[in-house]
C-alpha cells in the first residue's frame, strides 16, 4: 500500500520554465523536499517576454534576487537599447503597448498613487525570459531544489495520500503533483481537467533577423487588412500577427522562410530576410482557463492552468503570481502548519486575476484585426491612450499594481501587494522578507501588534510615519493593515493565515 513514508519527495513540479522554477524555490526556502521534471534537455532559448511586471519584479526583490535583476536589465539596456522612454522626472521607464499602440511614459501620471507605492524595482523591469530563468534556476537549486531535465512525465494516479507518477526516467511517488508544464500541460490531461476557452484566430511570429532592405518596413506597429506587424524597438526585431485562423502546427521549427512568408503578406511589401539571430517563436491567441486549478493532490500553475496571446507579456507574470501564491500555501500545509483547505484559496485567489488577463488580451484580438471596424475603434482607443488618465489606467492594468485579492477588512491596502515601504533604520520591508515567512510591520509606540503575533511571525518594528501596521503574507499580498493602534483583526487573520508560523 502507498504511505507517505515511502515518498520520494514531498512535491513534484513539472516543468522547468520561470512558473516551475518560482514555485520549487519557495518549497525548497520553506523546507519542503522538492524536485521539478522538465522534458526538454536544455532550457528554451527561443524569444519570449522580454520583461517582468512590477509583482514579479517585487517578488525577485523579497527574495534578495532584486540586485542580479538589475545587472541583468543593465546588460539588457547596452545590448538592445532602451525599450521605453523618459517620463517627466527623466527616468527612463518601460511602459509597453495595448495592441500595439504605444503607451507614452511622458502622459502617465506617475504621481498616481498606485504608481508612486511600487517605485523600487525600475531598475528590475527589462529581464528576459532566457535571462530571468537562468536566475531562478540557480536560486532553487542554491535552496535545495533538485532540476531533472529529458524527463517526461506519462500518467498519473492520485492515491489519496500520494501521487503516483509514471514518468521515462520510471516511477516516482510524490506527496503532491503540480503541473507548470505550458498550454498543452500532460498533468492537466493525465488528471482529467478540462481547459474550456476560445480557439484561436491569429497566427503570430516573433524573431530578431538581419534585414536586406530596412527601408521597406515603418518602424514600429503597422496595420494593413491582413493583419499587423511591429519592426523595431531593438535592432532587427520582427512581430507580425495575421488573422489566418492559427497554423495547422504550432510545434513546427519556425524557419527564416516561415517569417520572411509572413512579414511580407502583412507589409504588403517583398522584405528580405537573410538571418535569424535569436531562436523565433510562433504563437497564437488560443484562450483558454482550466476549470480548476486544483484537483485532490494535483495542482496547476502558468500556462497549465490558462493560455492567451503574449500581448504584453502578461503570461510570465500571471503564472509567476500563481506559484507565489500557491508555494507558501503548499508548504504551510506539507510541513504541518496549516490545514488543507488553505490550498482551496489557491484557486478561489488566482483564478479571478487570471480571467482578467485573458480578457485583456482577448479585447486587444479584437484591436490588431485589418477590417474597418476595428480600424475606426483603434481611433477612438487611440485617442484615449493619448490623454494623461487613459494612459495612467492602462499602464496601472499592465504593470499589475491594481491588482488585488478579496480579503476580509476594511483597509485600502488589505489585498493589495505591499508597497515599497522605507523604514526608519535605513532599511526597505522587503529586505526583511528574504527567508519567506510572514512579516508584521509594528509602527506602535507601545509595540501594540508584536504581542499577537509573537512566535508565529517575523515582526518588524519602526518608528515611521504613514501606516501603523501591516501583515504581509509570503506572496507579499497584506492580509491585514490598520491606520490606528487598534489591533482589531489581527488576531484573527493571523489564524486565518498564519497557522502556527514559522
Amino acid at each position: 500500500m502507498f504511505v507517505n513514508r515511502d515518498l520520494d519527495v514531498e512535491v513534484t513540479v513539472v516543468g522547468a520554465g520561470p512558473v516551475g522554477l518560482v514555485l520549487a524555490a519557495e518549497l525548497a526556502l520553506a523546507g519542503v523536499s522538492v524536485q521539478v521534471l522538465e522534458r526538454r534537455d536544455a532550457p528554451d532559448p527561443a524569444m519570449r517576454a522580454q520583461s517582468v511586471n512590477v509583482p514579479t519584479a517585487e517578488a525577485l526583490d523579497r527574495r534578495g534576487l532584486l540586485p542580479a535583476a538589475e545587472a541583468i536589465q543593465r546588460e539588457t539596456l547596452r545590448r538592445v537599447g532602451p525599450f521605453g522612454g523618459p517620463s517627466p522626472d527623466g527616468v527612463l521607464r518601460f511602459t509597453g503597448h495595448f495592441a500595439g499602440l504605444p503607451l507614452d511614459p511622458g502622459l502617465v501620471d506617475w504621481s498616481d498613487p498606485d504608481l508612486a507605492a511600487h517605485t523600487a524595482v525600475e531598475g528590475a523591469r527589462m529581464v528576459p525570459q532566457p535571462r530571468l530563468e537562468a536566475l531562478l534556476a540557480e536560486h532553487a537549486v542554491r535552496l535545495g531544489a533538485t532540476v531533472r531535465r529529458g524527463v517526461e512525465v506519462t500518467a498519473l494516479e492520485d492515491t489519496g495520500d500520494g501521487v503516483l507518477v509514471g514518468t521515462t526516467a520510471g516511477p516516482l511517488r510524490t506527496g503532491r503533483l503540480v503541473g507548470c508544464d505550458g498550454g498543452h500541460s500532460a498533468v492537466r490531461r493525465l488528471a482529467g481537467i478540462a481547459f474550456p476557452g476560445t480557439a484561436p484566430e491569429i497566427t503570430g511570429y516573433q524573431a530578431v533577423v538581419d534585414v536586406a532592405d530596412p527601408e521597406n518596413l515603418a518602424d514600429g506597429w503597422s496595420w494593413s487588412p491582413r493583419g499587423a506587424y511591429r519592426y523595431g524597438p531593438q535592432p532587427g526585431r520582427v512581430a507580425t500577427v495575421e488573422f489566418d485562423g492559427g497554423p495547422a502546427d504550432r510545434t513546427a521549427p519556425v524557419t527564416l522562410d516561415d517569417v520572411q512568408a509572413s512579414l511580407r503578406r502583412v507589409s504588403g511589401t517583398d522584405v528580405t530576410l537573410t538571418a535569424l539571430r535569436a531562436t523565433p517563436t510562433r504563437w497564437t491567441d488560443n484562450t483558454r482557463q482550466a476549470a480548476a486549478y486544483r484537483a485532490g493532490r494535483v495542482f496547476l500553475a502558468g500556462d497549465a492552468a490558462h493560455v492567451h496571446p503574449p500581448f504584453g507579456g502578461q503570461g510570465l507574470n500571471l503564472g509567476v503570481g500563481d506559484a507565489m501564491n500557491l508555494g507558501w500555501k503548499l508548504a504551510a500545509v506539507v510541513r504541518g502548519r496549516a490545514r488543507e483547505d488553505l490550498l482551496d484559496t489557491y484557486d478561489a485567489e488566482r483564478r479571478p486575476v487570471g480571467a482578467w488577463v485573458l480578457d485583456w488580451t482577448r479585447a486587444q484580438t479584437g484591436l490588431l484585426r485589418g477590417d474597418p471596424k476595428s480600424a475606426a475603434l483603434r481611433e477612438v482607443v487611440t485617442g484615449l491612450l493619448g490623454t494623461r488618465d487613459g494612459t495612467t489606467y492602462a499602464v496601472k492594468a499592465v504593470s499589475g499594481v491594481t491588482q488585488r485579492v478579496d480579503l476580509p477588512g476594511d483597509h485600502p491596502l488589505t489585498g493589495r501587494y505591499v508597497p515599497d515601504l522605507r523604514l526608519s533604520d535605513g532599511s526597505r520591508l522587503a529586505d526583511h522578507a528574504h527567508d519567506g515567512g510572514f512579516l508584521l510591520l509594528d509602527r506602535t509606540p507601545e509595540g501594540a501588534f508584536a504581542a499577537p503575533a509573537a512566535g508565529r511571525v517575523r515582526v518588524v518594528r519602526d518608528d515611521g510615519t504613514g501606516v501603523m501596521g501591516l501583515l504581509v503574507r509570503p506572496d507579499g499580498v497584506v492580509a491585514w493593515a490598520s491606520d490606528t493602534t487598534d489591533p482589531a483583526g489581527l488576531e484573527a487573520s493571523l489564524d486565518r493565515w498564519a497557522g502556527e508560523g514559522r
